[in-house]
């Protein structure tokens, strides 16, 4: 299934608190370490857009706004 939309994070609010990691049910998102430091902020990134499925992942910080794909078309009945 194609995403009609993906997840787009703002890391000025992004806390890396992986809530967003833990409820995301096709698994695209994880959390990377900020900068040079192994210790350093940690930031959610959309790791695999292919397998995103666009289901609207919500954010307790509002760091994450589902943007619409530029090529994408939703799915006919």
């Amino acid at each position: 299934m194609k995403a009609v939309a993906l997840p787009v994070i703002d890391p000025a609010r992004c806390t890396g608190c992986g809530w967003c990691v833990a409820v995301c049910p096709p698994h695209v998102l994880s959390l990377q370490v900020q900068g040079d430091s192994r210790w350093g902020p940690k930031r959610s990134v959309l790791d695999d857009a292919q397998g995103c499925t666009g289901c609207a992942v919500r954010c307790p910080f509002d760091a994450i706004a589902m943007r619409r794909c530029p090529t994408a078309k939703p799915a006919q009945p």
